[in-house]
């Protein structure tokens, strides 16, 4: 029988073995698909708009997460970029899902904050998110570019954005985790795009962000 280390190291394994195998599924499907979502993502700023992000839980974090790599910097030394989490303030939120319930509550944001011009992004596992699936097209009215993250299916964001990853898994923790791995993907796209380096500049990032890891104080 099993000692109690013994079985969390194999429990530990199968987690960490079951995310590898995902993300290895969802590059071989869609690495297109992730590659024109950070072309639009680029785009978005290259003609000077923002990204609006939002969802419900732990995307809700994702939104905040991925927001706050654009604002702040993901790897390398530059401007800070237009990208706002719409699951941040308590006062909005709570004004109008008390108003207009819980539904409207990342629509309203986008009528308030959104322009043509901007981009969306979704974040829902299952696809099926009510206020997120109200976010888009509150946003596609208003002219904005779309994108859904989400899970196998799709759901019903699918038919809302005008891209959709859809990670090929039901597993929300699964999913969850491919998610974060492909924003920061699409960041690094980003900032090798909007902000090329100088050789100078080059070799200091190679020394600050070595290949699989870098010396941020995160």
């Amino acid at each position: 029988m099993d000692s109690p280390l013994d079985a969390y190291t194999r429990w530990v394994t199968e987690e960490f073995e079951a995310s590898i195998d995902l993300k290895r599924r969802t590059l071989d499907s869609q690495a297109s698909v992730i590659a024109a979502i950070a072309q639009l993502i680029v785009e978005t700023f290259q003609r000077g708009g923002k990204v609006l992000l939002c969802g419900n839980g732990g995307s809700a974090a994702d939104a905040q997460h991925i927001a706050a790599e654009l604002v702040s910097r993901f790897r390398r030394e530059r401007r800070g970029l237009p990208a706002i989490a719409l699951t941040t303030d308590t006062s909005i939120l709570t004004a109008i899902g008390n108003d207009y319930g819980y539904e409207r509550v990342f629509a309203r944001q986008v009528e308030a904050l959104g322009r043509s011009g901007d981009t969306v992004v979704g974040i829902s596992t299952s696809g099926t998110s009510a206020s997120v699936i109200a976010a888009m097209r509150a946003a596609r009215d208003g002219g904005m570019t779309t994108v859904g993250l989400t899970g196998a299916s799709g759901g019903l964001l699918v038919d809302y954005v005008d891209v959709c990853l859809r990670v090929p898994s039901q597993n929300t923790a699964r999913i969850q985790e491919v998610h974060i791995t492909v924003a920061h993907a699409i960041c690094e796209i980003v900032e090798r795009t909007l902000f090329p380096l100088t050789e100078k500049q080059r070799i200091t990032d190679d020394r600050l962000n070595p290949p699989g890891g870098d010396l941020r104080t995160t």
